[in-house]
């Protein structure tokens, strides 16, 4: 064999009893699975290396369902933010905003809209159009090295409608929508998982059900899924959690709520309702599985608070708008009396938005500040150009504890890596559930955590063959010290590393060995397979 882990804790990803093993590694799959006290005759697996598990888990590699590392992978070979934590696969494509398919004006316009996210791109080279030539481009990263870590790719449907549609809000026609039909089902042919919707950013939210509906059916064509961050995580969270279930089966497509929490002050306490909601519709046969991450506080760009008006035409129009004294008056109206659709249908508060980065050096004074009111924000998403990323303190710990028990739930960071500030959900999501939610206060259990973060993920992504610790199996792996295992990032040190995760491997090689960093790029694109 290549490698034995010798004496480990098999945490092996069914959500069963850990029990005590060999696990041995050969050709980048497990090759053998040897338990202790197995019957006599059963010899212990030899390899050219032997590792010393004892004290220590062995899990399936963690599965981030909600990530926006789509130019972070290309960027940075080293990837510490997701390999250190144990990530071995990250799902990009998310909230409906990425960069294929496009042509030459919607990529400049998607590289404006979501600058927040990933930065501008100045230094990427920007040589793909299509989400197959994306995925090729992965996996000829770094001079054909590959990546990081695992990457699968969900349809983004907002830049689908700026490139059939552009920024109007207004049904699409018909030619509009088989052209949408069209991009969706050469994405899904040429290896995405599924399609993504962001309901509260433009233009994806001038998207009638209608509309959505038909693209979801073109998804249940290729047994994909689909992925919404609905039109509401507020005021009208309920509302929208029921549109999407409806919408989701009258498509007859599976359904993924990203990010799945209920947010703001309407919404303290009120899990059970979403889940009694969630419940309902699984009971009656619906294919339903949703991520969430152990923070409370959210992340996103500050120009997303703005009410969906104001974003009709592009980053352009927005910028001419927010100039205009008059228009200004209106947004400032709509965002503090009204309640913007862009904040969730609910008035905003200034004092639980914080600057976690801007795109604009000049402005750095703003990072790590709570936003004072209506002219600061005006001046820094002009400033800024629409690039400045936030955080909303809007969460509550009792949705947060509640909705990850329940049994569809899976983890995923929707880490923002950009911004001098980020969130520490980025770099600390996964080994914050094992330390903080198993360990310290028992809400899951150790085996129940690991199904989560594993075997439940990549049956929603339909892999055949990762997930589990299982003979035939990937060898894309975890081990961790259940009794240290912490996440490093804090609000006030974001960037910081986790502890207790001492060797992660992907495709049976090491990326991360005795807690450092190698310089193994065995990440690939992971394509959709029926």
């Amino acid at each position: 064999m290549d490698l034995v882990f010798r004496d480990a804790e098999v945490v092996d990803g069914t959500g069963g009893p850990s029990y005590r093993a060999d696990v041995a590694i050969d050709g980048g799959r497990i090759a053998a699975i040897v338990k202790e006290g197995a019957a006599a005759g059963c010899q212990r697996p030899t390899a050219r290396r032997v590792v010393d598990a004892e004290g220590l888990a062995l899990s399936p590699g963690f599965i981030d369902m909600h990530a926006h590392s789509d130019l972070a992978l290309l960027r940075d070979p080293d990837h510490g933010a997701k390999a250190a934590q144990g990530v071995t696969l990250e799902v990009l494509g998310q909230d409906g905003l990425s960069y294929a398919p496009v042509d030459d004006r919607t990529l400049a316009e998607v590289r404006g809209a979501i600058t927040g996210w990933n930065g501008y791109g100045d230094d990427i080279d920007f040589d793909w159009r299509t989400v197959g030539g994306y995925l090729d481009r992965l996996d000829g990263a770094h001079g054909g090295r590959g990546i990081a870590v695992n990457a699968a790719y969900l349809v983004p449907q907002g830049t689908v409608r700026m490139h059939a549609v552009g920024w109007e809000d207004r049904p699409a026609t018909e030619a509009e929508l088989n052209r949408m039909r069209r991009l969706v089902a050469e994405g899904l042919e040429q290896g995405a998982v599924g399609m993504s919707s962001g309901l509260t950013y433009t233009p994806g939210m001038y998207a009638p059900d209608a509309e959505l509906t038909e693209l979801c059916r073109v998804v249940a064509e290729y047994d994909g899924y689909y992925c919404p961050h609905h039109r509401s995580y507020g005021a009208g969270a309920l509302r929208a959690y029921q549109e999407m279930i409806t919408l989701a089966r009258d498509a007859g497509c599976a359904l993924h709520l990203a990010h799945a929490t209920m947010n703001f002050g309407v919404n303290r306490g009120r899990a059970p309702e979403l889940l009694a909601l969630l419940d309902e519709a699984l009971d009656a046969g619906a294919d339903i599985t949703l991520d969430t991450y152990p923070y409370t506080p959210g992340c996103t760009s500050l120009v997303a608070v703005l009410p969906s008006w104001a974003g009709e035409g592009g980053p352009e129009a927005v910028l001419a708008r927010l100039r205009d004294d008059e228009t200004a008056e209106r947004i400032r109206h709509h965002l503090e009396v009204v309640g913007s659709d862009g904040c969730h249908g609910v008035p905003v508060e200034w004092d639980t938005i914080e600057v976690s980065g801007v795109s604009d050096p000049a402005l750095s004074e703003f990072t790590g500040r709570r936003l004072d009111g209506w002219p600061t924000a005006r001046r820094l998403l002009i400033g800024d150009r629409l690039g400045t990323t936030i955080l909303q303190h809007v969460g509550h710990e009792e949705n947060v504890r509640a909705i990850m028990r329940h049994r569809v739930h899976t983890g995923g960071s929707d880490g923002i890596l950009q911004g001098l500030k980020p969130h520490p959900r980025a770099y600390g999501t996964f080994p914050r559930y094992l330390g903080r939610y198993v360990r310290e206060f028992g809400v899951l259990s150790l085996e129940e955590c690991v199904a989560h973060l594993t075997a439940r993920p990549a049956a929603r992504l339909r892999l055949p063959d990762r997930g589990l610790v299982r003979e035939g199996y990937v060898a894309d792996l975890v081990l961790f010290d259940p009794e240290s295992v912490a996440a490093g990032a804090t609000y006030s040190a974001p960037r910081t590393l986790p502890v207790g995760i001492p060797h992660v491997l992907i495709d049976g090689r090491f990326v991360v060995e005795d807690g450092r960093r190698t310089d193994v790029l065995a990440g690939r694109s992971i394509r959709r397979t029926r």
